[in-house]
């Protein structure tokens, strides 16, 4: 009996597979054309029924790490991001002054690397209100891995996962100079999900460590920064983390004069409590018109991976909404993770209730059965 079904099975699916390889139409599934991805040697770009982005792999408008300046594109409402790009990432960082070493750490394309050292040694007035304006002076950070991967990073290849209902685009680069007494050659990755039907995308940043600290973080934009004059693209910013549970709404007016990060709209795990959710979005406002468009948000899935985050007004007309995540002790061999979600929402209500879906989740992975998030 077990024999007749072997030779039957095998028989059939012969008999299934001559069918399959004869006939065109079943040969190959028709693609979604919800889903497209159109890749070329500088870049990716992802569209699905709802949103546009492109993703760089040289070459960029900007910067090369996340979503392409101005590219993010909201199909229900035509709005699109007004700043340098989303979920740009910087430095792999740790708590602490670089003063005694900054000056050694030298790129391999002569870059001088050293982050504070000028700042807090300056004698030009102009060049030392510049420091403190971009960066604050109440908590001192440093280098432990370069270079400045938004900045600085080489041409990569990315890889684009296909799956039933969505798209995906995984990048990966390794540190290539580290501080005195550190090794380069950690790992960043980061995995962005493109789900059919959804205004947003899921996206996790993960490092795998070759180095020891005490308090590493990885610094980044979430959900990116935001150029304007006066006003004239967005009318109000959303903090969840201030101002009790249901967060603040802060006018653009609070932007119109230059400030550091450390005198307001900022946050400290050490000095403040975990909120309940960490959202920061910004609504967005035609400049011709003065019409009043969604709300760019990014979610950050659990709170408590945030070590510090700012949304300060620098001179020229940029905020910057800087976020650093984990800030706790890694050895190496060890890895951490965030998890976000980014993209186009109607209210405040809507970005809650999404952000409670969701939440809880540092991880994400996907191949192409599927994609998930996971604690």
């Amino acid at each position: 009996m077990n024999t007749f079904r072997g030779v039957f099975g095998r028989a059939a699916a012969a008999a299934l597979a001559g069918v399959l390889i004869s006939s065109p139409a079943l040969a190959q599934a028709p693609a979604d054309p919800d889903l497209q991805v159109h890749e070329d040697d500088r870049s990716i770009k992802i569209e699905t029924d709802r949103l546009e982005a492109v993703i760089p792999k040289r070459d960029p408008k900007h910067w090369m790490t996340g979503i392409e300046k101005g590219t993010f594109l909201d199909k229900a409402t035509g709005f699109r991001e007004v700043g340098d790009g989303l979920m740009v990432i910087d430095w792999l960082m740790e708590a602490g002054s670089d003063e005694a070493w900054a000056e050694q750490v030298i790129a391999p394309d002569g870059d001088g690397v050293g982050r504070y050292t000028w700042y807090e040694n300056e004698t030009d007035p102009a060049r030392r209100e510049y420091a403190r304006m971009a960066h604050g002076s109440s908590h001192r950070k440093r280098m432990v891995e370069g270079p400045q991967l938004c900045h600085r990073m080489k041409p990569v290849q990315p890889e684009v996962i296909r799956g039933k209902d969505f798209v995906a685009v995984r990048t990966t680069y390794q540190y290539e100079y580290a501080a005195p007494g550190r090794k380069p050659g950690s790992t960043w990755t980061q995995l962005i999900v493109f789900p059919k039907g959804e205004r947003y995308f899921v996206l996790m940043d993960r490092i795998d460590s070759v180095n020891d600290s005490e308090e590493m973080f990885l610094r980044n934009d979430t959900p990116g920064c935001v150029r304007h004059t006066e006003g004239d693209k967005f009318s109000e910013m959303y903090l969840s983390y201030l101002s009790g549970p249901e967060g603040v709404r802060i006018p653009s007016s609070e932007f119109f004069t230059p400030f550091p990060p450390d005198l307001k709209f900022g946050y400290r795990r050490d000095l403040q409590r975990t909120p309940e959710r960490f959202i920061r979005a910004y609504r967005l406002r035609d400049p011709e018109t003065g019409g009043e468009g969604p709300w760019l948000g990014g979610l950050t899935l659990e709170p408590s991976v945030v070590y510090e985050a700012w949304c300060s007004q620098r001179p020229g007309g940029i905020i910057v909404m800087i976020e650093e995540v984990h800030g706790r002790p890694v050895r190496a061999g060890e890895s951490f993770s965030a998890a976000h979600i980014v993209g186009y929402f109607d209210s405040i209500q809507e970005m809650q209730a999404t952000y409670d879906r969701y939440r809880g989740h540092t991880r994400l992975v996907a191949d192409e059965s599927g994609w998930r998030l996971e604690k």
